[in-house]
């Protein structure tokens, strides 16, 4: 029979820091924390193999889990000597949800689970604090019909407020024993009249409902939002731990709070969290009441009045401080630990590997290093690659003019501009349309991460450095200001007002989450500094890898940004760019409409001195390096005029009438340009284009060597080869030109000439394409388009459904498809190299920055990947990490 419960605490522990598979993050650490000594509040897991046989039971519970559970009941009443649903002295228990991988916030939790009208007096009694019990049965009741009976949850915190009213209070920690029992009463009223059935008064049924409202929290719409963001399979599954419950809600003496052993924003070696005196776990991170900081010297910093845990409660804080030691030291990283004191004594409730910005990523790996916690390489696998693109990215400009409108917590760092608006929804929908948006919310919940993602800042009222804003926010990469106490919020007015001043939803807004400003109106940013940790890291990476990185680059601009983050060449530069240009469009026009080759001609030595002044300007930026230079690959229909003064234009030029114009026009109409007359097959039908660009190209390179010295190394490429006979029609062509162009100047460079495999057939015979070519970049847009039958431009209006259904496991243009086209750029690698044994591989589509596909790319042993400009260093550290993990 499947073992599904695995119990922890009381010098038991059935599993491990191994099991995260099996028991989930939450489970494992809780067991492995047991084990090594530390005083956890014993409990068991119910695994994340339950999962999947609850969806395919359709939710139901068969009796071995029953039974099981029970026994897991009791491993929690033989350590803690009470009785679960015993009146007199009740066993009282949490139902968490622990996937294998951190959501924060995204999945459900029950506390105080197992509080009915009877065992609450119980807990009064055992207690000596009616208060505390009653306030107990209070939150359970309101968490539970928010979790488990899915009711309103606005009601009852109206119900709340209005208690708090009705004495004159604004801290619900100020409601006495008789206001709270009175409280229950109505929030038992609330139930019955939003559910039709009385609250549940049996504490298994209780405990039933809760472990399925956790299990059916995996297929909630944020769970799934949160897991598509993060690459999380839904296949995964979530575990549910039961635990005992300790309390930080009974007195002065009593606290919870929420830590990290180091500053998750910056990665300084100093504890950094926030903790509430007589306060429950939800308090911290839901931004209920405005937290009090965890050590002295964070709040001198922060100006803060409250006392300090490490001033308010010294023992205590000495025996964390001393936990957070022994956890960084065994788990050999930053931790994210929760925490709660039940009358000075301390508990941990979790601890997993604490989320951090980039920066505080870069940090702490090379911190750790040097500190011989850690190996280099395991300092290199530390650090997310696509994480760096927060740093590589403009922030604002310290000299800048700033309108400050407040200042709150400086949550998550990085500047960010945009529109103001007041839901996730709303933050969706504008970002599609490709307006940049700041989301400002009284304070967020899981609900809000889709309008999170789609938002370029996050702005908050309330809450504090780990409220979920900010810990979601920095997992994100997402500037956020937390906690702007000044902010008051209509949302439904869409309104915002601080001090006299009022912002309006479409306002322009900017947010320092490296200060906490918030600021009316959009301010300069300056480009980022990539030294210290950034570099160090950089050289590590550099060490290891064996995939060159180059960049997709076609202005002198893109080059330097490119050579700046330590591209080793151009992979990709597209010539038709350069044909747009208002002052040469009308030419290429000319070229494309002219009825025969001398008209062309004609216009081509028009462009000639135009494409030989881009290159040169290139390849002076890029000098002693490779540079692949596409010919002229998209379809003419992209070049045409469409109004009557464009032909008008290009007639007068041409020297021919319009009507002639539209008619060549007419003549050139594809039904479907992609898959038409483009790329190679252009120059097969107008080979004075591939002269002309070719000309343009080696006039260039011998220009830049013999001015630099350092010789530009081009790379020819024809796109769109299907055949081996097209290649050799366009390299006679680029071969007779530069042969010309040498005999002219009087030198010669070195040059390669050869093709983009973006098409199966290209894949399929790339054996005698090689023949020919003298390298393959694979052109993985086309490639995955052509193999997959599926238009890029069109794709995102299904392609969703897809990925959600496991049809694709990734979107297959942002990540390669491996069993597909990964399989022909296998097949293509593979036979190319057999006839030509020192063959140049590498990847020039969006996915050379991808680094999954990086890894695919390091297993299939191409030479190079080619990156955007700012994805470079994301691709160095990537193919770092698929060089280790190749190991």
């Amino acid at each position: 029979m499947t073992q599904y419960v695995y119990r922890f605490g009381g010098g038991v522990s059935d599993g491990g820091k191994g099991d995260k598979n099996l028991l989930g993050g939450k489970g494992a650490n809780l067991a492995e924390m047991a084990s090594i000594g530390l005083p956890v509040p014993p409990g068991f897991t119910i695994s994340t193999d339950f999962c999947a046989v609850y969806y395919d039971e359709g939710g139901q519970f068969p009796q071995g889990l029953r039974d099981e559970v029970a026994t897991g009941l009791a491993h929690i009443e033989g350590v803690t000597g009470k009785t679960f649903g015993d009146p007199a002295d009740p066993l009282l228990v949490s139902v968490r949800s622990g996937a294998r991988a951190s959501m924060p916030g995204m999945m459900d939790t029950v506390l105080n689970l197992g509080l009915n009208d009877q065992t609450v007096e119980g807990l009064a009694a055992k207690s000596e604090d009616a208060r505390f019990a009653w306030d107990s049965y209070r939150r359970f009741i309101q968490m539970y019909a928010d979790v488990v009976l899915e009711l309103d949850h606005g009601a009852f915190e109206e119900a709340l407020e209005i208690a708090k009213e009705d004495q004159g209070f604004t801290l619900d920690t100020e409601l006495s024993a008789d206001d709270l029992r009175k409280l229950v009463a109505e929030y038992k009223g609330l139930v019955e009249k939003l559910w039709g059935k009385p609250f549940p008064q049996d504490v298994h049924d209780q405990l039933w409902g809760a472990v399925g409202a956790v299990f059916g929290s995996w297929q909630s719409e944020r769970a799934k939002v949160y897991r598509r963001l993060n690459d999380i399979p839904g296949g995964w599954g979530t575990a549910v731990n039961i635990q005992a419950m300790v309390f930080g809600n009974m007195g002065d003496t009593s606290a919870t709070g929420v830590a990290f052993t180091r500053d998750p924003s910056k990665g300084d070696r100093a504890y950094y969290g926030e903790f509430l005196i007589n306060a429950q776990g939800e308090d911290v991170v839901a931004g209920i009441r405005t937290p009090q900081y965890l050590t002295k010297t964070a709040r001198e910093d922060a100006g803060a009045k409250p006392a300090s845990m490490e001033e308010a409660m010294p023992e205590v804080y000495t025996q964390l401080a001393d936990v957070f030691d022994t956890l960084e030291n065994h788990y050999r990283d930053m931790q994210d630990i929760e925490f709660t004191v039940e009358k000075t004594k301390l508990w941990m409730l979790q601890t997993r590997a604490g989320k951090r910005t980039a920066k505080a990523a870069l940090k702490i790996a090379v911190d750790m290093a040097n500190e011989g916690l850690i190996t280099r390489e395991e300092a290199i696998l530390r650090v997310e690659p696509m994480a760096l693109d927060q740093l590589l990215h403009p922030t604002l400009d310290p000299k800048a003019h700033r309108d400050v409108l407040t200042k709150g917590l400086p949550a998550s760092p990085g500047a960010a501009s945009g529109a103001v608006v007041f839901d996730a929804d709303a933050a969706e929908k504008k970002a599609a349309d490709g307006v940049a948006v700041i989301l400002v919310r009284t304070e967020t919940s899981p609900d809000d991460i889709h309008g999170m993602h789609a938002a370029k800042g996050i702005l908050t009222a309330r809450g504090g450095m780990t409220s979920h804003a900010a810990v979601v926010a920095r997992g994100m990469g997402r500037p956020c200001v937390s906690g702007a106490g000044t902010l008051s919020i209509d949302a439904k007015a869409k309104i915002m007002r601080c001090g006299g001043r009022e912002v309006k939803e479409g306002d322009l807004l900017t947010i320092d989450g490296t200060t906490g400003e918030v600021m009316i109106g959009a301010v300069a940013t300056v480009q980022p500094e990539l030294s210290g940790d950034f570099a160090t890291l950089m050289v590590w990476a550099d060490e290891v890898r064996r995939l060159k990185v180059r960049a997709n680059a076609e202005t002198p601009e893109d080059c330097r940004v490119a050579r700046e983050f330590g591209a080793e060449g151009v992979g990709l530069c597209r010539t038709e760019h350069m044909f747009f240009e208002s002052s040469r469009i009308t030419n290429v026009r000319q070229m494309i409409l002219a009825s025969d080759e001398k008209g062309r001609r004609v216009a081509l030595e028009k462009l000639l001195p135009e494409q030989r002044k881009d290159f040169t300007e290139i390849l002076e930026v890029m000098a002693g390096l490779p540079v692949t230079i596409r010919l002229l690959d998209p379809p003419l229909h992209e070049f045409l005029p469409h109004e009557e003064s464009e032909f008008a234009e290009v007639a007068t030029a041409a020297g021919v009438d319009v009507d002639t114009l539209k008619r060549r026009a007419a003549e050139l109409h594809e039904f479907n340009p992609m898959l038409g007359h483009r790329g190679c097959r252009l120059g097969v039908t107008y080979p004075e284009i591939y002269e002309m660009q070719a000309r343009a190209i080696f006039e260039a390179a011998v220009d830049v060597a013999e001015k630099s010295g350092a010789a530009p190394i081009p790379e020819v490429m024809i796109p769109l080869v299907a055949t081996r006979r097209e290649l050799e029609l366009m390299k006679a062509v680029v071969d007779k030109a530069a042969q010309a162009v040498f005999a002219e100047k009087g030198r010669t460079i070195e040059y390669l000439v050869g093709t983009m495999i973006e098409l199966p057939r290209a894949a399929l015979r790339a054996g005698e394409i090689a023949e020919v070519g003298e390298f393959f970049s694979f052109g993985t847009n086309d490639l995955t388009q052509t193999t997959l039958g599926v238009s890029r431009d069109d794709a995102s209006r299904f392609l969703g459904a897809y990925v959600e259904q496991g049809i694709y496991a990734k979107d297959p243009f942002v990540s390669i498809d491996v069993e597909g086209v990964g399989e022909l750029i296998e097949i293509a690698a593979e036979r190319g190299r057999k006839t030509r044994a020192g063959i140049k591989l590498g990847i020039c589509g969006e996915h050379g920055g991808d680094p999954a596909s990086i890894a695919f790319c390091e297993k299939v042993g191409l030479d190079y990947v080619s990156a955007s400009p700012y994805r470079v260093p994301i691709a160095r550290l990537a193919a770092a990490q698929a060089a280790l993990n190749k190991k």
